[in-house]
This record gives structure tokens, sequence and C-alpha cells, in this order.
């Protein structure tokens, strides 16, 4: 495990030096964006993939992680690292009590209850003036900002900082999955039944999962009113976080912290050039066809089918 998480901070640290060589404002945009993603894909994994409960609340606890940042900017502004703490211990407490109150629930009853979440969560920002309501809520960021003597553009800044939040989203993934809670959520997955008759405390395995997952949500939502500048209810909850935390995942592949990774960074990079190609309205039919095709081609996933023709050339 330390060995992975030393890996992971050097391809990080990698990424940001060269990202800096090239100095380029729009790659820090769109590489922003598919960090972001993979944060959202890995969260959503958590919940959805290890234990097999289908989540479709995501822009739910984005948004959370949104609007806590645009509450306190109003309130006592803070730095973006301490608006992303706040962010998750904000979502992690929903997603706690989310899951308290709809676990019991299984199967599409648990789908509509987080979806109902969301719904909620969305109606109750509309009518809230103080962070901005329907009208939304302006978000001014300094054009620059020092660190430790080295002034950097405010944009690369927030990059350095999603990539530091997915590093830390990767390395939490795959310690859960190599765990005994790793181990207790796919007994879940498998037969939940089968594993209260066991002894597994399911209903506490699936809080925990619940709380880490809207906790790394929130995170991820937290420094988007900085990134984008004005924060309005229709782009916080908006169709494609719900969409994508899910697609990305079932594209890569659910049962491994690598899925999300890999289905993130191909769904991201193909919607990224669409937008700048042809326009953003396309992402969701890329969403769409690539999750089709996906579905019919690699049912487990990129992951499931790459190692399902390892196994094969094994037995060979």
């Amino acid at each position: 495990m330390v060995k992975f998480s030393l890996i992971a901070v050097a391809v990080g640290v990698a990424l940001l030096l060269g990202a800096h060589w090239v100095s380029v404002d729009y790659l820090y945009f769109a590489t922003y964006t598919i960090l972001q993603f993979v944060v959202l894909a890995t969260a959503w994994n958590i919940l959805g993939g290890y234990c097999g409960y289908v989540n479709f609340g995501s822009a739910a606890f984005f948004a959370l992680g949104a609007y806590s940042s645009v509450f306190l900017h109003k309130a006592f502004p803070l730095p973006v690292p301490l608006l992303i703490v706040v962010g998750g211990i904000v979502s992690g407490i929903v997603g706690l009590g989310m899951g308290y109150l709809t676990l019991r629930l299984r199967g599409s009853f648990f789908a509509i209850a987080t979806l109902a979440l969301a719904v909620v969560l969305a109606t109750l920002v509309v009518n809230w003036d103080y962070v901005g309501g329907s009208r939304g809520a302006y978000i001014i960021r300094p054009e620059s900002i020092d660190i430790l003597g080295l002034k950097i553009t405010y944009i690369e800044y927030l990059f350095a900082l999603m990539l530091a939040l997915t590093v830390i989203a990767l390395i939490a993934a795959r310690a859960i999955e190599r765990s005994q809670l790793g181990f207790g959520f796919a007994t879940i997955r498998d037969d939940e039944l089968a594993a209260e008759a066991c002894g597994v405390p399911t209903l506490k395995l699936k809080l925990i999962a619940t709380t880490l997952s809207g906790a790394f949500m929130g995170m991820a939502g937290a420094p988007f009113p900085y990134y984008i500048g004005y924060l309005q209810p229709s782009s916080a909850f908006g169709l494609e976080y719900a969409v994508n935390s899910i697609a990305m995942p079932m594209i890569g592949g659910t049962t491994s912290w690598v899925g999300p990774l890999v289905g993130a960074i191909l769904l991201g990079t193909a919607q990224q050039y669409a937008t700048v190609t042809i326009s953003s309205a396309v992402n969701l039919l890329i969403v769409g066809l690539m999750l089709v095709a996906f579905v019919i081609i690699a049912p487990n996933g990129i992951v499931g089918l790459v190692q399902e023709r390892l196994r094969a050339r094994r037995r060979q």
C-alpha cells in the first residue's frame, strides 16, 4: 500500500510539472474536469460498485459541496483546501443520514430514494436566497495566487488541488478494496442475505460506504464555484454529474479501483474533445452511445474484459 501511494503521488507530481511546463490555460480547464469526474466516479464506485447499491444522487452530493463553499464564501471566506474539507464533512454527514433512512430499501427502491434526495435538495437550494437561489451566485476569484513565493494562475492552483484530491481518492479506493472493509462490501454485493446470515454487519458497512461516497463527492464539488465563477442550481445539480458518475465506472469496471479511473479518462477525454470540436450538447449522447456499446461488448467493463482475456490465455 505504501508503494502504491508513493507511485500515485509521483505520477501526480509528474502530471503537475508537465502541465506547468506546457502552461496552456485550456489544458488546465479540461484536465480539471476530467480529474473531477475521476473523483466522482471513484466515489460512486465505493457504494455502487463495491456494495452493489446503485446511487442516482451523485449530483446532490456534488452540489452540497459546491453550495457549502458558496455559503462559507459569503459568511467567512476560507482557503479552498479548507472548503474541500468542509464540503466533504457536510456531504459525508448527509450521506450518513441518507443511508440510515434509505439503506433498508434494496434494488430499484433505493435508487429511486437517492434520486428523490437530489430533487429535494435542488428544491431547497432554489428557494434559499442566501446562496443565490434560482438566480445563482457569483464567486469572484483572484487571477493568481502566491504559493511559497511562486506566483501561479488560480486555475492552475485549482488544478493542483483537484489532482491532489484525485490521488487521495484513488489511494483510499484501493485501500478499501484490499482491506477487510472491502471484503465486507463484496459480500454485500454478492449476496446480502447470505452475508447477514453469516453475521456480517451489513447495515454498518453500508452506512460507512454511503458516508465515504458522499464525502468524496462533496469534496469534488467544493472547488467547483471557484472553477466556474458563477454557480446556479442547473449547473450544480446538472444531469451530466449523475449520468457520468454512473457511466464511467460501468464502462471501466465496477469491481476494481482501476475501473472508474479508466472509464473517467476515456469518457471525459471524449467529452472534452467533442466540446471543442462539436458542442457540449452532445456529451450526454456520447455517454449513451459508449454505455450501450460497452454493455454489449464488455458487460463487466474494460477492466473485466481484460481480466477475462488474461484468464483465457492462462488456460490455453
